[in-house]
């Protein structure tokens, strides 16, 4: 047959090509949900594998799970699964692999530390340092020399910031591998991370130790002036017995709380010795509150009130009765469940001395209401009243 006949037969058959369909093409609409269906071309594995929607897969699964294969054949090719998601970074599937090969006990050790190594890296990836960590250590139990895991287990410690225990991965690496350049990067890192950390370590430990001094000398300065704070544990209701008050707590660094929750705490001022003290003024009637940062302890009450109430009163006082001169003091015996009222001319340290007064979570507080007024009158009338 001469080229014309050729000719003619290659478009004939193209023409044919043109009008009929390739019967096991892909379909036009979801010819990428399909090339998915395929090993090779997967961009995530399938939770279960149907035979009828992954035959490609389910076949490569017999292979690999055939009952005529040994352990070790089984596990070498689920390592070699593995290694094909690692590289397409694919880690999570690479991970269901890894993990399913060494469930295999190939009882093959130079396989198993190679799968053991390999997860160690998949985990890595993931971010669970602790899991990659013991696969490398397990890696590394199984062959000492095997560089991966070296290098792997003293990264994972990096990470987790544990650089003394990277330094030693890296030391008895070098030992079998003393060229290795990764080791020795790792090594002037872990390093100079482990110096800049014991040198925050006894920077943080000498702040400590001088704020513990700082804060037992304020404890002291507090228990000269006789203050006491209110007992952590609620003791039994009685009289003002001088019993009672041995049972208070004594003195402690917790009561020095008030930093925590106000923000500012008890100082002494180092110009005139005097206690600086964070005070809170309650007023039940309204739901509110005023907060005074530093209130010397030699100042009265009247000295803050003439401020806090002066011309310009508080946008809640919509009655305009809140003046220093309508106001009555208290503060609160909550063991005893009795008010002392304190008359405003009264120093701070002078209502903090009294018998009955205890300092609350480092800050020392007192109710505020108008004289005779409605309110004042219901809020005292089921309660124990006596004055200063």
């Amino acid at each position: 047959m001469g080229d014309d006949g050729d000719d003619d037969v290659m478009d004939a058959f193209i023409d044919r090509f043109k009008t009929e369909k390739y019967k096991n093409a892909f379909s036009e609409e979801n010819w990428e949900e399909e090339m998915d269906r395929i090993p090779l071309f997967m961009t995530k594995a399938p939770d279960v594998v149907d035979p009828e929607k992954y035959p490609q897969l389910a076949a490569l699964q017999s292979m690999i799970y055939d009952e005529d294969r040994t352990p070790e054949e089984k596990a070498e090719d689920l390592k070699n699964e593995g290694n094909s998601y690692f590289k397409k970074k694919l880690y999570k599937p690479a991970l269901l692999s890894y993990t399913a090969a060494l469930k295999m006990k190939s009882d093959n050790p130079d396989l198993d530390t190679v799968i053991f190594s390999n997860r160690a890296a998949t985990h890595f990836y993931l971010g669970n340092m602790r899991s990659a960590l013991n696969d490398a250590t397990a890696a590394k139990k199984l062959k000492p020399d095997h560089l991966k895991a070296l290098v792997r287990g003293a990264q994972c410690c990096v990470e987790l910031r544990k650089f003394a225990e990277a330094l030693k991965w890296c030391d008895e690496g070098l030992k079998l591998h003393p060229e290795d350049k990764k080791l020795q990067e790792l090594r002037a890192v872990a390093d100079k991370l482990k110096r800049a950390a014991d040198r925050d370590a006894r920077k943080a430990k000498v702040k400590e130790k001088k704020l513990l001094g700082e804060k037992e000398t304020l404890l002291n300065i507090i228990k000269e002036r006789g203050i006491k704070f209110l007992p952590s544990a609620r003791p039994r209701r009685g009289s003002d017995s001088d019993e009672e008050e041995k049972s208070s707590s004594p003195l402690s660094l917790d009561g020095l709380s008030s930093q925590e929750v106000t923000g500012a705490q008890v100082h002494v001022n180092p110009e005139d010795g005097a206690l600086y003290w964070p005070v809170l003024f309650l007023y039940p009637e309204h739901q509110q509150s005023d907060f005074i940062s530093a209130f010397c302890e030699n100042h009265s009450f009247s000295d803050h009130l003439s401020v806090m109430f002066g011309e310009e009163l508080p946008p809640w006082d919509t009655d305009r009765k809140y003046r220093p001169s309508n106001l009555q003091l208290f503060f609160e015996d909550e063991q005893n469940e009795t008010l002392y009222q304190v008359d405003a001319q009264t120093s701070l340290l002078q209502a903090q001395q009294h018998r009955r007064y205890f300092v609350k979570a480092g800050t020392p507080s007192f109710i505020l209401l108008v004289k005779d007024s409605p309110f004042c009158q219901r809020y005292l009338s089921d309660k124990k009243v006596h004055r200063l």
